[in-house]
Protein backbone atom coordinates (compact mmCIF):
# COMPACT_ATOMS: atom_id res chain seq x y z
CA UNK A 1 0.00 0.00 0.00
CA UNK A 2 1.74 3.33 -0.97
CA UNK A 3 1.41 5.93 1.18
CA UNK A 4 0.64 9.31 0.40
CA UNK A 5 1.05 12.14 3.34
CA UNK A 6 -0.70 15.79 3.03
CA UNK A 7 1.06 18.76 3.74
CA UNK A 8 -2.67 20.25 4.74
CA UNK A 9 -4.15 19.76 7.91
CA UNK A 10 -7.35 19.12 8.07
CA UNK A 11 -7.85 18.54 11.53
CA UNK A 12 -5.88 20.45 14.70
CA UNK A 13 -4.45 18.59 17.67
CA UNK A 14 -3.90 20.42 20.71
CA UNK A 15 -0.98 19.88 22.72
CA UNK A 16 -2.97 18.38 25.49
CA UNK A 17 -4.14 15.89 22.52
CA UNK A 18 -1.07 14.69 21.75
CA UNK A 19 0.50 14.61 24.91
CA UNK A 20 -3.24 12.09 25.90
CA UNK A 21 -2.46 10.27 23.17
CA UNK A 22 1.08 9.86 23.29
CA UNK A 23 0.26 8.13 26.55
CA UNK A 24 -2.35 6.05 25.00
CA UNK A 25 0.19 4.49 22.72
CA UNK A 26 2.70 4.02 25.10
CA UNK A 27 0.52 2.60 28.24
CA UNK A 28 -1.30 0.50 25.58
CA UNK A 29 1.77 -0.69 23.85
CA UNK A 30 0.11 0.38 20.47
CA UNK A 31 2.23 -1.13 17.33
CA UNK A 32 4.28 1.70 15.66
CA UNK A 33 2.51 1.08 12.32
CA UNK A 34 -0.68 2.38 13.98
CA UNK A 35 -1.55 5.67 13.04
CA UNK A 36 -4.69 8.03 14.44
CA UNK A 37 -7.77 7.12 13.05
CA UNK A 38 -10.58 10.25 13.00
CA UNK A 39 -13.34 10.09 11.09
CA UNK A 40 -17.29 9.57 11.45
CA UNK A 41 -19.49 6.72 11.65
CA UNK A 42 -23.56 7.34 11.33
CA UNK A 43 -25.55 7.34 14.66
CA UNK A 44 -25.61 9.04 17.58
CA UNK A 45 -28.46 10.83 19.32
CA UNK A 46 -27.27 13.45 16.46
CA UNK A 47 -26.96 11.78 13.43
CA UNK A 48 -23.17 11.48 13.31
CA UNK A 49 -20.72 10.28 16.14
CA UNK A 50 -16.97 10.82 16.15
CA UNK A 51 -14.77 8.11 15.04
CA UNK A 52 -11.40 8.52 17.27
CA UNK A 53 -8.14 5.33 17.94
CA UNK A 54 -5.42 3.97 16.79
CA UNK A 55 -5.77 1.71 13.62
CA UNK A 56 -3.94 -0.12 11.06
CA UNK A 57 -3.97 2.04 7.31
CA UNK A 58 -6.72 1.38 5.25
CA UNK A 59 -6.35 1.42 1.03
CA UNK A 60 -8.22 4.41 0.49
CA UNK A 61 -6.89 6.32 3.82
CA UNK A 62 -5.49 10.06 3.61
CA UNK A 63 -2.35 10.16 5.53
CA UNK A 64 -1.35 13.33 7.39
CA UNK A 65 1.19 14.05 9.86
CA UNK A 66 -0.18 16.56 12.59
CA UNK A 67 2.57 18.03 15.19
CA UNK A 68 4.39 14.56 14.83
CA UNK A 69 0.85 12.25 14.79
CA UNK A 70 0.14 10.37 12.13
CA UNK A 71 -3.61 10.35 11.02
CA UNK A 72 -5.61 8.48 9.14
CA UNK A 73 -8.81 9.81 7.61
CA UNK A 74 -11.33 8.49 4.70
CA UNK A 75 -11.28 11.13 2.10
CA UNK A 76 -15.27 11.25 2.25
CA UNK A 77 -15.11 12.09 6.08
CA UNK A 78 -12.80 15.43 5.67
CA UNK A 79 -16.15 17.15 4.93
CA UNK A 80 -17.35 16.76 8.50
CA UNK A 81 -14.38 16.64 9.94
CA UNK A 82 -12.26 20.02 8.13
CA UNK A 83 -11.12 22.42 10.46
CA UNK A 84 -11.88 20.70 13.79
CA UNK A 85 -10.01 20.69 16.99
CA UNK A 86 -9.62 18.02 19.35
CA UNK A 87 -8.36 18.69 22.65
CA UNK A 88 -8.48 16.44 25.98
CA UNK A 89 -9.84 18.38 28.95
CA UNK A 90 -8.96 16.74 32.41
CA UNK A 91 -11.22 18.69 34.81
CA UNK A 92 -13.78 17.93 37.86
CA UNK A 93 -16.60 17.90 35.41
CA UNK A 94 -15.40 16.35 32.44
CA UNK A 95 -12.24 14.16 31.51
CA UNK A 96 -11.80 13.14 27.78
CA UNK A 97 -11.40 14.08 24.26
CA UNK A 98 -13.24 17.18 23.40
CA UNK A 99 -14.03 17.86 19.38
CA UNK A 100 -15.35 21.48 18.37
CA UNK A 101 -16.30 20.94 14.79
CA UNK A 102 -17.06 24.45 12.50
CA UNK A 103 -18.84 22.26 10.30
CA UNK A 104 -21.28 21.11 13.31
CA UNK A 105 -25.29 22.63 13.12
CA UNK A 106 -25.76 20.86 16.36
CA UNK A 107 -24.25 18.91 18.81
CA UNK A 108 -25.73 16.88 21.69
CA UNK A 109 -25.10 17.35 25.27
CA UNK A 110 -22.37 14.25 25.45
CA UNK A 111 -20.24 16.10 23.15
CA UNK A 112 -19.10 13.10 20.70
CA UNK A 113 -22.18 13.55 18.37
CA UNK A 114 -23.16 16.21 15.99
CA UNK A 115 -25.43 16.88 12.57
CA UNK A 116 -24.09 18.45 9.45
Amino acid sequence: MSEVTTAIQPITLTEGAIRQLNHIRESQQVPSDYGLRVGVTAGGCSGFSYQLGFDKQKDNDEVHDINGVRVFMQRAHALYLLGMEIDWVDGLNNRGFTFSNPNAKETCGCGTSFSA
